[in-house]
């Protein structure tokens, strides 16, 4: 189908007033241009926010913990930002980390790894462990009643999906859940959607090109499942999943992909394509009505599978 008319119409404005391409920026312009795009939502109020430090492989790790109205205990959900292991940090996923606690009715522990090309593979991938592993060691003391979800966008959803491998192979934390949104899958830029999706439609293959480079400069080492986890050579016994992903995005058939890799594995998965959305469509899940529906269609999810 075409674009929703709010995407087209978003479209349209960019290109009649372009910017730079982020792939032309130094990391620390293009996480400012991020924020920029993904701007705080206070409106969105929860029982409580709380911004601490947990110990890290490498030093604090800060995390902001988002609880809900109402007595406890709730579920959990880790989060991990997106931005290409590059950008974002808990300022950009605040306003989804607060929609998420509202409408799934779950603790939101947001986790700020480190970023390259500071700090290269295998650090965010280090840092989104041991922050999954604290909250699993700490699930009381956070307000948790035992259940666990991982979960986010793009290179989030990427370390969430590669922490759930993680924990299987490490023996825990037990994760009941992990929901991926349009995640980074493999560092394959040739699929099909990179083809028909790579160009105009906000994420684009020259951006993802410069996130590996700054990510995982080693090309070799992109094949690790650390950092493409289609490439693990077990899918089997990972925790539930639910894989969205977006009919105009680069990274759809990825996501795809490793949703037929759990399933021939018996991971049980669901996989949802939203037609006519972009990638990072849950930036506009307070503006726009399809990218709306998408979400809470997702938060329904969730919330299901963190019920037990």
């Amino acid at each position: 189908m075409p674009l929703t008319p709010e995407y087209q119409a978003m479209l349209d404005q960019l290109a009649a007033q372009p910017g730079p391409k982020l792939s032309s920026l130094a990391p620390a312009d293009a996480r400012q241009m991020y924020r920029m795009m993904r701007p705080l939502n206070p409106d969105l109020a929860v029982g409580a926010v709380t911004d601490l430090t947990i110990p890290g492989p490498a030093g604090e790790i800060p995390v902001r913990i988002y609880t809900p109205s109402g007595s406890g205990p709730f579920p959990v959900y880790v989060n991990f930002h997106g931005g290409g292991w590059v950008i974002g940090d808990l300022e950009v996923s605040d306003a989804i980390c607060r929609d998420l606690c509202r409408r799934v009715d779950c603790i939101v522990v947001s986790v700020d790894y480190r970023l390259a090309p500071e700090h290269r593979f295998p650090a965010a991938v280090d840092d989104s462990y041991a922050a999954t592993a604290w909250v699993g060691a700490n699930m009381a003391a956070i307000g948790g009643n035992g259940r666990l979800a991982v979960g986010g966008e793009s290179a989030g959803g990427n370390l969430a999906a590669v922490v759930a491998q993680l924990a299987r192979d490490k023996g825990g934390p037990r994760i009941n859940f992990q929901l991926l949104f349009y995640p980074v899958t493999d560092c394959d830029l040739g699929r099909q959607s990179y083809e028909t999706n790579g160009e105009g439609y906000l994420l684009e293959r020259d951006t993802m090109r410069w996130f590996w480079d700054e990510y995982c400069p080693d090309a070799a080492r992109r094949h690790d499942p650390k950092a493409s986890p289609l490439r693990a050579a077990n899918l089997g016994d990972l925790p539930a999943a639910l894989i969205v992903t977006a009919e105009f995005d680069p990274l759809r058939d990825e996501g795809e992909a490793y949703g037929r890799a759990l399933a021939a594995a018996g991971t049980p998965v669901e996989t949802h394509r939203y037609d006519g959305l972009v990638h990072d469509f849950c930036a506009t899940a307070q503006l726009f009505p399809a990218s709306r529906a998408a979400f809470e269609a997702s938060c329904a999810r969730l919330r299901q599978a963190l019920a037990g």
